[in-house]
């Protein structure tokens, strides 16, 4: 370790700032004479049309994410082709803004541009580490707030047929989603809600999409989203805490179809299905279409099974209740027609009664009539006084002088009125 030198400075005896940095630049130089390892984040990068890459690398407190340490850093255009090329072949990422590197630099300090790193070397399997160490406490996150498995325990419509899609309209991917689902014969409703699907912005446009399809979700069955193949690191976008919430909570099923073989992003496995190809998603759609299909087919099937035997079963209840009722009448029609025999027999007699008690009083009556005849009262010493037609039966009857017969039973005799008395 280099000794440290005491400078003595007085007013009168001071320095120039050229002195002072120059005495830095010195310092810093036989300090870190050697390249030094560093770990840091780069938080800006830029490749100037000469070839030399400018990085900014910063290191984050734990707290509040500020940074706490800032430096300048560069790759000379001699060294970035290397270095470049042979970190995005171990990682699959390219060196961009917002990952964190483990760089070896040379430390030099500039009298007027102040103090820089000279990356001559990365690490890939750091920044492999901390990638992985990012998806793993994205996937605990997401199960301790309990939302894992949210969008796995839905149901797909039935039949799902309105799809809502999150891709970019010029992707390959979305080319192959529609060119595969165009052939079969469903006619499938799908409205692609154009998004992002890489980049510093994809985050953002992905959720903006899955909440503007949140909007209107009594219009569509199911969300898919679609994107063709990538390197690593665009495909690492859907390792997103935010992306991947969205998803799990989201109120209908989302199937994923990012393209990616090798890998499966956090995303895919809090979606409800994962697809490793957009034209695999496609291909699911129609294998649940056709599901619906032979299962309408197989519930067309059982009702005319059902319905031929619940006609069978029924004819043959008809046929029961024919002779049931056939014989039920029979004998309804015997106890009525037994009833009406009795009743026949009980009006005959009845009336064989009333008959023969009519004809006795009519006897009767005869005999009262033939009690009170003309004949059986003259008998009895009566006698019927009639002037030719006329009968007499009361004094006033006749006239002083009038001629009058006067009839007995056993005769008659001729008088003449001398007299009339009345009372």
């Amino acid at each position: 370790m280099n000794r440290a030198q005491n400078i003595f400075t007085t007013a009168q005896e001071s320095l120039t700032l050229y002195d002072l940095m120059r005495m830095v630049r010195g310092s810093v130089e036989s300090r870190f004479s050697d390249p030094v390892w560093i770990s840091a984040e780069i938080s800006e990068l830029k490749l100037n049309r000469s070839g030399h890459c400018y990085l900014n690398l910063v290191e984050k407190g734990t707290t509040d994410g500020a940074p706490r340490a800032e430096a300048r850093a560069m790759i000379w255009r001699s060294s970035y082709g290397a270095i470049a090329t042979s970190f995005e072949s171990a990682t699959g990422t390219p060196l961009s803004a917002g990952i964190k590197v483990l760089v070896r630099v040379v430390v030099s300090f500039h009298e007027i541009y102040g103090l820089s790193l000279q990356i001559i070397d990365i690490d890939p399997t750091y920044t492999l580490g901390e990638v992985e160490r990012r998806r793993r406490e994205t996937i605990a996150r997401l199960q301790a707030d309990g939302v894992w498995d949210m969008n796995r325990e839905l149901d797909f419509a039935r039949p799902t047929l309105r799809i809502a899609v999150i891709s970019s309209a010029t992707a390959a991917g979305y080319r192959d989603f529609i060119e595969e689902i165009s052939r079969c014969a469903y006619r499938f409703q799908i409205t692609i809600f154009e998004s992002l699907m890489q980049g510093e912005s994809g985050e953002m446009s992905v959720v903006d999409a899955l909440d503007a399809i949140a909007e209107r979700e009594e219009e569509f069955d199911v969300v898919a989203i679609i994107r063709g193949g990538g390197s690593t690191s665009d495909l690492a976008l859907f390792d997103s805490y935010r992306i991947a919430s969205h998803i799990a909570q989201f109120p209908l099923p989302v199937v994923t179809g990012i393209g990616h073989d090798k890998d499966v992003s956090v995303s895919d496995m809090v979606a409800h299905t994962s697809c490793k190809t957009p034209t695999a998603v496609a291909t699911l759609f129609m294998e649940l279409a056709d599901e619906e299909l032979n299962y309408i087919a197989t519930l067309t099937t059982e009702i005319k099974l059902i319905a031929e035997r619940s006609l069978t079963n029924e004819s043959l209840r008809i046929v029961r209740y024919s002779g049931d009722i056939t014989r039920y009448a029979t004998e309804h029609l015997q106890n009525l027609s037994h009833r009406i025999e009795i009743l026949c027999r009980d009006i005959y007699a009845e009336a064989n009664s009333l008959v023969t008690k009519e004809l006795q009083r009519i006897e009767r009556a005869e005999g009262v009539v033939d009690s009170h005849s003309v004949d059986n009262i003259l008998k009895l010493g009566f006698a019927m006084l009639h002037s030719g037609t006329k009968s007499i039966r009361r004094a006033t009857d006749t006239t002083i002088g009038e001629r009058i017969d006067i009839e007995f039973y056993d005769g008659s005799i001729g008088a003449e009125v001398k007299d009339i008395k009345t009372r």
